[in-house]
């Protein structure tokens, strides 16, 4: 027997085909679900039509929600008044996810309490128009509905929908709805009462800014489209909505500019949301992962904000916005290099200022990823490329310690990682406290001890400043992760390993795409036509949107735009 196949003995797991725990005779035990020979049915089921008799509706509601067990699931019946007539009728709802005082306020009591709608005793057949032409009285008569009377007289709230099928019922519900099934009716009101606690709009935590709103997305999804409606006061903004998830049925929320946005780029947007086959979505980090395209070096294709004020900037610039039901940040599609750079001051501020603080952004992308390994190649092949007095001051400091450079270094950037994680992870008062005490304590008696040079530390330090100035966390994330790559390429081969490298590494990054979108547009020259590149022109220059997103619209303001100053 071979070591592998020992190994797979040694480690493998193999589901039994029966369990102990059943009480049942094996005759009549279901097939167990963690069987090797299961078979699921994909196809999609049928959806049950709302019975008219509420005795089985009854039965029907109390056997798909386990109503004897489920403590939440709240069933409540009574009897409504509707023009003379009682009716049997009960609500169903979930306690702790619905506004009580507004159920009864403008549910309850309409249908319960004495009113002149409710207790009327005229004919069932009621004029609902009058009209006079010509001097001859036109009337239309209707026949008495019971569903529309309720839906226009007796049911103030006001958003009530009409549903036929169970399953769209059962969704209202579980979402914070409550449903009214009636005696003799084959419809059910979906009645929306949505009461549960939620946060309230805050500032931003991660994405600060100096100059600019300090409103930031919470974990509502209709409190974040209210968040843009607030910004865009345009009719041509839409929101579309999009269930995910055949058992979450996670409620996302596709936003565009109807007049602006590309109609091919809306399209592939809709069709990669419709088109997941999976059980559950729980965040928008999970969807960003679910319809990014795939690519080689793990760049990030989609652009993630916790602003509104961000999100409404690309919807303007005719990029689609995505946001997630419990997730407090927004999807920006496509996504291209200068985005994961850029920050909402750089619009804030004058031009002259937000292009120094992109060149330190630009920087800081080069320090990020191939300091180290530019120290580790100057000091183990290229020592000419160093002054003498600096040449000697290093080998002077690294005279006490005993082991390799690659061993030194690979210590220090996992030691800063585990800072850095340590940092996050607990708890607030004594976050700071990790900082302080892992970069000097630690750095110090390291130092002391004899286990690293001084020089190390300062490179280590200057490479951890700049990955904290990139403004995307999951933009840094990626040149943390392919630093220790250039490192190892430094190490075996110096500037030639790490220029091999590097050129690779763009390759890849040109030959990336983010919804059709070459990940490197833009970033060839300095400035193109439209003038649109890394670093941005004045602001009565930014006439044209971008033209690599082939906006309907071209043209965000007119060649003059001071009219006050040039007239």
């Amino acid at each position: 027997m071979s070591f592998k196949n020992l190994w797979n003995s040694l480690t493998s797991y193999t589901p039994p085909n029966e369990y102990q725990f059943s009480l049942l005779e094996k005759s009549n035990r279901p097939p167990s679900p963690y069987s090797g020979n299961r078979q699921e049915n994909n196809s999609p089921k049928a959806k049950t039509a709302i019975y008219p008799s509420l005795s089985v509706s009854l039965e029907y509601v109390n056997t798909h929600y386990n109503v004897m067990i489920n403590s939440d699931i709240i069933v409540r019946e009574f009897t409504l008044n509707a023009r003379g007539k009682q009716y049997h009728a009960f609500l169903l709802y979930i306690d702790g996810m619905i506004d009580s005082e507004l159920m009864d306020h403008f549910v309850l009591q309409p249908l319960m309490m004495r009113n002149q709608n409710n207790l009327f005793e005229g004919e069932q057949n009621r004029v609902i128009s009058e009209a006079v032409t010509n001097n001859i009285t036109v009337r239309k008569v209707k026949k008495f509905d019971l569903g529309a009377y309720l839906m226009n007289c007796l049911l103030p709230q006001n958003t009530v929908n009409q549903v036929s099928n169970f399953e769209e019922a059962f969704s209202g519900v579980n979402s914070g709805n409550c449903a009214l099934f009636v005696d003799t009716l084959p419809i059910v009101f979906d009645i929306e009462v949505k009461g549960f606690k939620q946060r309230s709009v805050d500032k931003p935590s991660n994405e600060i800014v100096i100059k600019g709103p300090h409103e930031a997305f919470v974990e509502s999804i209709r409190t974040n489209t209210s968040l843009i409606r607030r910004v865009i006061n345009n009719e041509n903004l839409i929101i579309e909505n999009v269930e995910i998830g055949k058992i979450t049925k996670t409620k996302c929320a596709l936003c565009y500019m109807k007049n602006i946005t590309n109609t091919d780029l809306i399209a592939e947007a809709r069709y990669r949301l419709n088109n997941l086959e999976i059980d559950s979505m729980l965040s928008a980090g999970q969807l960003e992962q679910l319809i990014a395209d795939s690519n080689d070096l793990g760049v990030p294709q989609a652009l993630s904000t916790e602003r509104p004020d961000k999100a409404v900037g690309y919807l303007l610039d005719g990029r689609v916005v995505l946001m997630v039901n419990g997730t407090p940040y927004a999807i920006v599609v496509p996504a291209i290099f200068n985005d994961f750079l850029s920050s909402p001051d750089d619009r804030n501020l004058k031009v002259t200022f937000s292009n120094f603080l992109k060149g330190i952004r630009f920087l800081a992308v080069f320090l990020t990823l191939l300091l180290p390994g530019f120290y580790i190649a100057v000091t183990s092949f290229h020592q000419e490329v160093l002054p003498t007095e600096l040449l000697f001051s290093i080998l002077a400091s690294r005279e006490s310690v005993p082991f390799p450079i690659i061993f030194e270094l690979l210590v220090m950037e996992i030691s800063f990682e585990l800072i850095r994680e340590a940092g996050l992870r607990v708890p607030s008062p004594i976050g700071p406290t990790i900082g302080i005490v892992g970069a000097l304590v630690l750095g110090q008696a390291a130092v002391s001890a004899g286990i690293v040079s001084p020089i190390l530390i300062i490179i280590v330090a200057i490479t951890g400043i700049a990955s904290f100035a990139i403004p995307d966390y999951s933009f840094g994330f990626h040149l943390r992760y392919f630093r220790f790559l250039f490192i190892f390429l430094g190490y075996m081969s110096g500037f030639f390993g790490i220029a091999l490298g590097f050129f690779v590494y763009l390759a890849v990054l040109c030959n990336t795409d983010s919804f059709g979108i070459p990940y490197m547009v833009n970033t060839s020259s300095l400035e193109n036509s439209k003038h649109h590149s890394y670093f941005l022109p004045p602001i009565w220059k930014r006439e044209y949107r971008a033209n690599f997103l082939n906006p309907q619209k071209e043209k965000r303001q007119e060649p003059i735009a001071m009219k006050w100053k040039y007239k």
